[in-house]
């Protein structure tokens, strides 16, 4: 039984992720989303927290998938949960070149362990979490770019932001 796991920050999740997550639910036995707590990113729209609910929400008709979270090394974590294969989703050739530098990192740190880039559905391959960000704080409508679970919290943000400004 192969135990891949997708990792990223998600932070929010947009359809190229979900696209990524149900190809990849298909090729292996076990999947595990998992949301990896990145300090160094500072804007951030969603708690790690609210990040692993609205993927567990995402994936709850997904039975061989899972959702979760970690902090420090990638491969550490796929050591505690028995992952043998990291799933990375590409866009473009710049996407790539840094996940190829990953990928050799990652097996030299741990050489039980394999990397797969799932290339993203060309309908999404515009799509970036840093511009679905930018695009809910101008207001414009994300509903043909994120699941609904994405839509909701990002439009509840934007509701208690304007009350706020109402009330300043």
């Amino acid at each position: 039984m192969v135990h891949a796991v997708y990792p990223g920050s998600f932070d929010p999740v947009h359809n190229g992720h979900v696209d990524v997550i149900r190809r990849a639910a298909r090729i292996y036995d076990r999947l595990t989303v998992a949301v990896v707590n990145n300090p160094l990113k500072s804007d951030q729209a969603f708690t790690p927290e609210q990040r692993l609910e609205i993927l567990r929400e995402i994936t709850d008709d997904m039975p061989n998938v899972t959702a979760d979270r970690f902090s420090g090394l990638l491969v550490d974590y796929m050591r505690d949960i028995g992952g043998t294969v990291i799933v990375k989703g590409l866009r473009a050739i710049s996407d790539f070149e840094y996940e190829l530098q990953m990928a050799h990192l990652n097996r030299q740190i741990n050489p039980d362990v394999e990397t797969t880039f799932v290339m993203t559905a060309t309908r999404w391959s515009y799509l970036s979490s840093t511009r679905v960000k930018e695009l809910s704080r101008l207001g414009a409508d994300l509903s043909s770019m994120v699941p609904p679970a994405t839509l909701r919290r990002l439009q509840a943000q934007t509701d208690v932001a304007s009350s706020k400004s109402q009330d300043a």
